[in-house]
Parts: structure tokens; sequence; C-alpha cells
């Protein structure tokens, strides 16, 4: 399936390809492609759902999509710039089956935007295939270390007013053991469901939605760390930044200088 309505990226008749746009429009629907797919934010902020995960992409992050993975593009900013990637796998290294999202080096950001020319180019040009084949071939060591910037959605039924009502108050004191009467369920139940469905328990899963806002806040530039902090519940800049350095081990300062 194609992600645009317009180019078909599985019939391609080229081993790579590069699709950039000024403000990016996306079709929110499930899809998935043969070839990987890079996805470099270079302004603003995305979120992608992967294999049922919630990823954010923030301002000069990247996101490896592996071949075949279903996935689609959730909520964005008002205007982001993304630069698209697409490269056929022959390789049977893990790094290129699994999902990786990262601040993008330098380096890499500059073969990115050089390989921009090539943008929407249907035909194979030699010079293309040459400079994008280094550019994937390098891609693990660029990813020197992975973000946990996501979020599994549970497919139990009975947790989904528990996520909704998790996701709609994030930012408020939330005494978890009333959860267990929005899903009908005993609390030390309601604990093994999410906790064996998402991966987390429910404070965590509230922390890491906290920091995950955040992030989304410090990419936008138009909160200072401490709104941010306040903005997504925390009743200090020094609780948030405890609870930031647990989730990213590396401080919001660190985060920011990576978005600049």
């Amino acid at each position: 399936m194609d992600i645009h309505g317009t180019i078909k990226i599985d019939e391609l008749k080229k081993p790579y390809f590069v699709w950039f746009e000024e403000n990016w429009i996306h079709d929110d629907v499930l899809h998935h492609h043969q070839k990987g797919q890079l996805v470099y934010v270079e302004s603003g902020f995305q979120y992608i759902t992967i294999e049922e995960k919630i990823y954010l992409l923030p301002q000069n992050h990247a996101v490896w999509i592996p071949p075949n993975a279903v996935h689609k593009t959730n909520s964005h900013s008002e205007k982001i710039k993304l630069m698209i990637m697409f490269a056929d796998i022959s390789t049977q290294e893990s790094f290129y089956y699994e999902v990786n999202v990262f601040s993008v080096p330098p380096v890499l950001k500059e073969m990115i935007k050089y390989a921009e020319k090539w943008s929407k180019q249907m035909t194979v040009n030699h010079n293309e295939n040459l400079f994008l084949k280094a550019l994937f071939n390098e891609l693990p060591q660029f990813v020197e270390h992975s973000l946990t910037l996501h979020i599994s959605l549970p497919k139990d039924k009975r947790l989904a007013k528990v996520i909704q009502h998790l996701h709609n108050h994030y930012r408020n004191e939330i005494k978890m053991e009333d959860l267990s009467d929005t899903a009908h369920l005993s609390f030390r139940t309601l604990e093994r469901i999410f906790k064996k469905e998402t991966g987390l328990t429910l404070s965590k899963y509230q922390q890491m939605l906290r920091i995950i806002k955040s992030l989304e806040y410090l990419s936008s530039g138009n909160l200072t760390i401490s709104e941010t902090a306040y903005e997504v519940g925390y009743k200090s800049v020094q609780a948030y930044t405890r609870s930031f350095q647990s989730v990213m081990q590396f401080r919001p300062t660190d985060f920011i200088k990576t978005i600049q």
C-alpha cells in the first residue's frame, strides 16, 4: 500500500527512494512496505504507531521502521518537515529488523539533507544508489543509543477505558486503585493484566506519558523546562528532571541540545 495516495512504494523498480515534503500530510491508515523506511523530522514533531506501539519523533530525531512493519502516522505539529527514505534490505543484520528511534548526529543530518536532491525521483540513478547504499550501510553505527520513546497499546478490551483515563488525565494525581472500578477488575488483577499487556505498571505508564508529552513541548520550543515540568503535572523542576533522567538516561537540558 502507498502512504500518500500518489506513489506506490512497493511498485518502484529501484532499491532506494527519497521523499521530502515541506509540510507533510499523511493518511492516518495502517500500512506496510517491503522496503525498510527511515523517517527524519527536520522540524516539528510526529507521532508514529508501529506494530501497536506509539513512538514520538521530536525535531532532529529519526526512526528506522523495519521492512513489512505495520505502521501509521498519528497527530503531529501544525508544520512539519519530514524526509522519508526507503531501502531494500538484503542483509540479515538484526538492526534492520528492529524499530529504532534516535537523535540524528551532524554527519547523518548532512547526508540526509544532501539526498534531498533525489526527492521523488522515480528512475534509477547510479550516484543516488551509491550514496544511499553507504548511508543505510552506516545506519547501525549512527544509532549509538536508541531512545525509549514509545508506549504500548494494550489489546485487552477491558483496559480500553483505563488507557483512555490515563491519556486524558496523565498530568493529574491519579489514585491508581480507583482505576480498578473503571475496568471492573480487582486492582491486583488490573495491575497484572496491564503489566502483561504494556510491559509497565499503571504508575510507570503515567510517568512515560508525562515524559513523552514533555518531549513534545520541549521540541516545540514554546515552553521552558520549568514551564514544561508544571504543564505535564510535576510539582517541581527537580521532580521532573529526576523522572526524566530515570526514563531517558539523560537530562532535559541534554535533550534540548539534540534538537537545536
